[in-house]
């Protein structure tokens, strides 16, 4: 499929991670005792089968979340212990438009739609398999796509513009 308009949002940077094991007390020892990292909330739901920590490395608006995952019922889908690393997130500037032309595009989105995360962001994802009617995806991967807060949209076209200060 050719892209035969302007792409009318921008990928910033990564959001998150989200690292799925059959018991995420198992990777607090890493990630959180051994790397550091603190635990900032936590979230859990039946819908999505997962029972998350919700950490963070960074500052400000180039933090990045590092979600520590394990289902609910392992027996259950989505089985988000199944893939070690179950998704990447990337933040974007305008979620409604880049769901929408990426549609456009023939980009295969999973069930869901525009809805709150985990971390109260506005998400969705971008199926990890493609079909007939929508020929491109994942490749394999979960994508979320998350809708950056102002502060971040900003901080990211500041330094895009060179006007970024340290």
């Amino acid at each position: 499929m050719t892209t035969t308009t302007a792409r009318p949002f921008k990928v910033l940077g990564i959001q998150q991670i989200a690292i799925g094991g059959p018991d995420k007390m198992r990777l607090q020892k890493l990630w959180v005792e051994m790397l550091g990292l603190e635990v900032t909330g936590t979230f859990k739901s039946e819908r999505e089968n997962v029972d998350e920590d919700i950490c963070s490395m960074g500052s400000g608006p180039f933090k990045v979340e590092v979600d520590l995952m394990q289902p609910l019922d392992p027996d259950k889908k989505p089985a988000v212990h199944a893939t070690p690393l179950n998704h990447v997130g990337l933040w974007i500037d305008d979620l409604p438009k880049a769901v929408e032309w990426l549609t456009a595009q023939g980009v295969r989105f999973a069930p869901g739609g525009i809805r709150q995360g985990a971390a109260g962001f506005d998400i969705c994802f971008l199926h990890p398999k493609a079909n007939e009617e929508f020929p491109i995806a994942g490749e394999g991967v979960l994508i979320e796509m998350v809708q950056a807060p102002p502060e971040v949209v900003s901080a990211f076209n500041a330094l895009a513009s060179g006007s970024a200060t340290r």
